[in-house]
């Protein structure tokens, strides 16, 4: 038989689905357009679903404050759309975008695009969250004010917790101009020559909106701002390196898919991780996955921004669990598992706990006592809080 599955429109049925469901219902799984269903793990079974897919639409939205709030189930994609037509946008995107992923989804999960080098992520542009407690406690946070500093900083605690705390119902969002004008313009490099790109591009002064590195394209970078000033950085970028060349039309668009490729692959059985390392450490990083995989016959696509230090690799074909294994050595606890189709179900997919470790219990404690969410993702480091031992 399915697990009961409570669909909520409006925060005030979340809270009481939540509430009045602690006793014949008490392990939840929250979720929506599924996106990142295996983030973190296959999620062990549940007494009940909590759809917030119904959840949706935008609620306040005035151009001039620069801010907008979103129910938690609202597609990115189609608050970027109404928000395009106001020459607005949340400086946002992640791979997963353009497959409907949800707003409060992507703050869940943590995920991340390459506008991050200039905008930073999620963490960095919601400014205000509403959440429901395990006991249907309804918390609120933030405010529609960019530089508000009143009361706990909800918002960026939800950031990548993987639904391990509650449910987010709504949350308010930073958002930026439209740039102008764009472009892009991609140099040939290997992992090790994009980083000292991304150093010297950085330093130069040319602020660039992206800078990603994979396998099959070499650097990307791109600029935005006004004509002016785009045209100007842009010849800045062509004159570090004699083989750059300026991309457009279906060329751009064809490389920028292939960077989204390396996080959402659309074949089956993948495997996709993520870590983060010192930028300067990223192409040792992907030399020790590169070396695992070719000794489990796995093929490796791989991807870095490289300006953060953030880096993604797609496997398929083979035993991935060696590759995996291999960045858990390399990145330790910085290593998490975005995909886990070509894993085997048993396999551990977290590595060694991170030194904040206790902390993470004592904040699962306090948040949600009973346990109630996430399913058992991030049950080897909340383990624990899971055997009923004191955080």
């Amino acid at each position: 038989m399915p697990p009961t599955t409570f669909m909520p429109t409006t925060v005030e049925e979340l809270r009481d689905a939540v509430a009045g469901s602690a006793t014949s219902h008490p392990r939840l799984l929250v979720t929506a357009a599924g996106t990142a269903a295996t983030t973190g793990g296959r999620p062990d079974p549940a007494d009940a679903i909590v759809d917030t897919s119904a959840l949706s639409g935008v609620l306040n939205w005035t151009p001039a404050d620069m801010t907008v709030s979103v129910r938690a189930g609202t597609p990115l994609a189609d608050v970027q759309a109404e928000l395009g037509e106001h020459g607005q946008h949340v400086a946002f995107d992640a791979a997963r975008v353009r497959r409907g992923a949800t707003v409060g989804g992507l703050l869940a999960s943590g995920d991340g695009g390459p506008l991050r080098q200039l905008y930073g992520t999620l963490r960095d542009l919601v400014i205000g969250v509403t959440v429901v407690l395990g006991d249907g406690t309804v918390a609120k946070a933030g405010g529609h004010v960019i530089k508000n500093v009143a009361g706990y900083d909800l918002a960026k605690l939800f950031h990548g917790s993987l639904g391990t705390l509650g449910v987010v119902a709504e949350v308010v969002l930073r958002l930026h101009p439209l740039p102008r004008t764009t472009a892009t313009v991609a140099l040939p490099a290997d992992a090790a020559a994009a980083a000292r790109l991304g150093v010297e591009l950085i330093a130069s002064g040319t602020e660039p909106a992206a800078l990603e590195w994979t396998s099959g394209t070499g650097l990307l970078v791109r600029i935005e701002g006004t004509p002016d000033g785009v045209h100007e950085r842009v010849d800045a970028v062509l004159a570090t390196n004699t083989g750059a060349l300026v991309l457009a039309g279906a060329d751009e668009e064809a490389a920028w898919t292939a960077v989204a490729a390396v996080a959402d692959p659309h074949s089956e059985g993948a495997t996709v991780l993520r870590a983060g390392t010192l930028p300067s450490d990223g192409p040792g990083f992907l030399a020790a996955l590169g070396a695992a995989a070719d000794a489990a016959g796995v093929t490796l696509t791989s991807g870095s921004s490289v300006g953060v230090g953030v880096h993604t690799v797609a496997l398929a074909g083979g035993h991935h669990e060696p590759v995996l294994a291999a960045a858990h050595a390399a990145a330790g606890s910085s290593v998490s598992v975005l995909r886990s189709d070509g894993l085997a179900p048993d396999t551990p997919l977290w590595g060694p706990p991170p030194p904040a470790v206790a902390l993470m219990r004592a904040v699962k404690a306090r948040f949600d006592p009973a346990d109630r969410f996430g399913a058992g993702r991030l049950s080897s480091w909340l383990a624990p809080l899971h055997e009923g031992v004191p955080a």
